[in-house]
């Protein structure tokens, strides 16, 4: 079967630098499975202008080599202001902190068998996140800037947790997430915000919260079951929203979480949205954003859902 014409983005400080140094064996594993070019990322962003350069220059497939913060500059590569700007398919060998984003998609964590179902090349249509959000740092005007995302993008103490996963250099993996959910969970205060969905001013929610997830996936925060009946493809978010929840409840019930089975908690809501507004009942109030294990901006905030935004390979098929 003929392969798609192919580039790979690799992001060699995936994993605290790990990815750097082992690139020239995975190299030589994905060359024996499918032909393509790799291009490096040297800065934050940079992902992202690399791939919109290689989609013009004719590039069939993208593959992405990383953690869920590749993955997002990737996608989001895929698009100029918030527009598609091919039909290229999407591809992903995980090796990053979180890998949140390939449960969703159960792509294997193996290299090897992950560039089997790259070169298998069954792929589905997704949804994608296409968010407006508030920069930290940025203007005062009102201005937002545009991102997309392909897992989960939520706000509350997972914004905190992914800034201090950031700043840790990640190098713990895996335990950088729970060491740094546990350090923002003890210290963090509930915030009050105001929700509107799809745009229906008699849907508007004020509540104290924990943490809100708008969930295109089901994971987030390192293998967190945070939206277990979320679908990549059904045009809808589920809107996962944990309430007044102090740190003895999260003590007390946090693996429910990772369980996937804690919708039935009493300080817990669930629905279903295509749009979702979200902005702090106090204007001065820094509510922060987590965007696919990022920390891209806070509150206030616009989240739509784009339906069958991106092909992306998964495993299965004929």
């Amino acid at each position: 079967m003929a392969q798609p014409r192919t580039v790979v983005v690799v992001n060699p400080n995936s994993q605290g630098g790990k990815l750097g140094k082992r690139w020239p064996v995975l190299a030589d594993t994905l060359q024996r499975a499918f032909p393509f070019d790799d291009v490096q990322t040297n800065a934050p962003g940079h992902a992202t202008e690399l791939v919109r350069d290689a989609l013009r220059a004719g590039a069939e497939r993208i593959v992405a080599i990383g953690g869920d913060g590749t993955v997002n500059e990737v996608i989001n590569g895929f698009f100029e202001n918030g527009v598609a700007i091919s039909n290229a398919s999407f591809a992903l060998v995980p090796f990053g902190t979180g890998g949140d984003f390939r449960r969703s998609i159960e792509m294997p964590t193996a290299a090897g068998e992950a560039a089997a179902v790259i070169a298998a090349n069954h792929t589905r249509l997704i949804d994608v996140g296409k968010l407006e959000l508030t920069p930290m740092n940025g203007a005062t005007d009102g201005s937002r800037v545009v991102r997309m995302f392909a897992n989960i993008a939520s706000f509350g103490v997972s914004g905190v947790v992914d800034r201090l996963v950031n700043e840790s250099g990640k190098k713990l993996g895996r335990m950088s997430f729970m060491l740094a959910t546990a350090r923002a969970t003890w210290s963090y205060k509930n915030q009050r915000v105001q929700l509107i969905f799809d745009g229906d001013v008699h849907s508007r929610v004020e509540a104290t919260i924990n943490t809100v997830a708008i969930a295109n996936g089901k994971y987030f925060g390192g293998a967190m079951k945070i939206a277990p009946n979320a679908e990549l493809d059904d045009g809808k978010f589920d809107v996962v929203a944990l309430g007044d929840l102090g740190f003895a409840d999260l003590l007390k019930s946090g693996t429910r979480i990772y369980k996937g089975t804690h919708l039935t908690m009493a300080k817990v809501s669930e629905r279903r949205a295509r749009v979702v507004e979200a902005e702090p009942i106090d204007p001065a109030a820094v509510v922060e954003l987590d965007v696919d294990g990022e920390p891209l901006g806070k509150l206030p905030a616009r989240f739509e859902i784009v339906p069958a935004a991106v092909r992306v390979v998964v495993p299965g098929g004929p």
